[in-house]
């Protein structure tokens, strides 16, 4: 976790949409010597290779970004979004693409940002992907290497698959196949299929200590966390609060609480939230209503917080605008200049992490 302290300071701007630009540098000095340059050194070398590299995959790789779900060093799934390689062009190619990205030691494992890795095991062929546009169904055939997974595993390999397909706003549901045949169950450690998959599946679960999830609901939130560059990116996670409760309510109660300890997430609220209020106007816009005494009036306040508030907010109410208001202030601005207390909708794409 990080302190109170850290979180005030932390000037977190554009992680949800805005791609960060790379300056680039000489490699060589402008002085006025008429010297022949000497030779390019071995590190020299090796930038000018990586920069023929980028450019070359840059040219072979889609200009829209697609989200795919992919294991962190902690080994929890986090949606990062990147640049495919070019396909057909239809949509059905273009999630088989998505799903390549998620093969351990596959085709594509060098577009993947550092500290990054895909879920399903290695050797598995995406063979097709069929779209039922009517019933907003995605099947998804894999080959037979498809069930060389530890059991321990699976859980995780069901949520990325689900997660990258129906983030896709023409899917809700999705059904597996493995070497020719309809799956009932996952081939390790049964996992039911009987019925397609869907985002009610959770991500990242995580169960208190004796919770009894027949009085209990799903709620998911989002932390935050770093990639070994020290990038923050966001992660979420699945809970579960009281059945009878409010879902938005439920999880910015969660958000407010923290990350669990020891699973390399950071809390992006600090210990002296406090959650007013939640009220959905009639035109469809949620208002957050926040108190923290550590903020002063017209203060700037980390995007990292706001934008985790609007994300875990639009988890658990789709469609919905957010905004947000502090300490009974509506004119809530982050350090990434935008009006958090005006509405603002959910963005299409997050986490785009630097390769």
């Amino acid at each position: 976790m990080i302190s109170n302290r850290h979180l005030r300071k932390t000037a977190v701007a554009g992680v949800l949409a805005i791609p960060l630009v790379l300056g680039g540098c000489s490699l060589f000095g402008t002085g006025s010597s008429a010297q022949i340059d000497p030779p390019p050194s071995e590190m020299e070398m090796q930038m000018l290779k990586s920069l023929e590299t980028a450019n070359r995959s840059a040219a072979e790789t889609e200009e829209s970004l697609s989200t795919v779900y992919l294991q962190n060093e902690q080994g929890l799934l986090a949606p990062v979004s990147l640049h495919l390689p070019k396909g057909k062009g239809d949509a059905a190619d273009k999630l088989n693409r998505m799903l390549e990205m998620l093969v351990t030691g596959g085709a594509y494992e060098g577009m993947l940002p550092a500290g990054f890795k895909g879920v399903l095991p290695q050797g598995t062929q995406v063979q097709a992907v069929t779209l039922k546009k009517d019933e907003k169904l995605a099947v998804v055939e894999f080959n037979k290497s498809f069930g060389n997974y530890a059991a321990e595993d699976e859980r995780k390999i069901v949520e990325a698959v689900t997660r990258t397909l129906v983030d896709d706003p023409d899917i809700d549901k999705v059904q597996l196949w493995m070497d020719g045949a309809k799956l009932n169950e996952m081939p390790v450690n049964g996992f039911p299929l009987d019925r397609p998959l869907t985002r009610s599946v959770g991500i990242n679960l995580q169960l208190g200590e004796g919770t009894s999830l027949s009085q209990k609901r799903p709620v998911t939130v989002f932390f935050s966390a770093s990639n070994p560059d020290g990038e923050p990116y966001f992660v979420p996670v699945t809970r579960f609060v009281d059945a009878d409760s409010n879902p938005v309510t439920g999880a910015l109660g969660e958000l407010i609480k923290g990350p669990a300890r020891g699973d390399g997430l950071e809390r992006v609220l600090t210990d002296n939230s406090v959650l007013k209020a939640v009220e959905l106007s009639e035109d469809g816009v949620i208002t957050v209503s926040l108190e923290d005494d550590m903020f002063e009036p017209g203060e700037k306040l980390p995007a990292q917080m706001l934008q985790s508030v609007v994300l875990t907010v639009t988890e658990n109410a789709p469609d919905k605008k957010v905004r947000i208001w502090l300490n009974g202030q509506k004119d809530v601005i982050g350090m990434d200049n935008q009006k958090y207390g005006d509405p603002v909708l959910r963005p299409e794409r997050i986490n785009e992490i630097p390769l």
